[in-house]
């Protein structure tokens, strides 16, 4: 099943999802990476930062995302995904 979601994710590069975890979770993003055994989302929400050149957590600075290095967003491994959900662009 890992591979069916691998090749997916792949394939739709930079469109909305909601992935539900075995664990239970619930991320809701766009795909920004794909790696092997990972794919990476920038989430949804109200911060709608789209980042920039500034002032970081813990005293640092630097070009990135809300907090994530180098802005792929949130990783989420393919073994813990049970559903994946393409997101309608009305959603957000």
């Amino acid at each position: 099943m890992s591979a069916y979601y691998y090749g997916l994710c792949c394939k739709n590069i930079g469109r909305a999802v909601a992935i539900k975890t075995i664990d239970g979770g619930i991320h809701r993003g766009l795909i920004t990476r794909v790696t092997p055994t990972k794919v990476y989302l920038r989430p949804l929400g109200r911060n709608r930062n789209l980042g920039g050149f500034g002032l970081g957590y813990y005293g640092g600075y630097g070009w990135g995302w809300g907090g994530f290095g180098l802005g792929f967003g949130l990783g989420i491994a393919f073994g813990a995904i049970a559903t994946l959900a393409f997101l309608p662009f009305f959603f957000w």
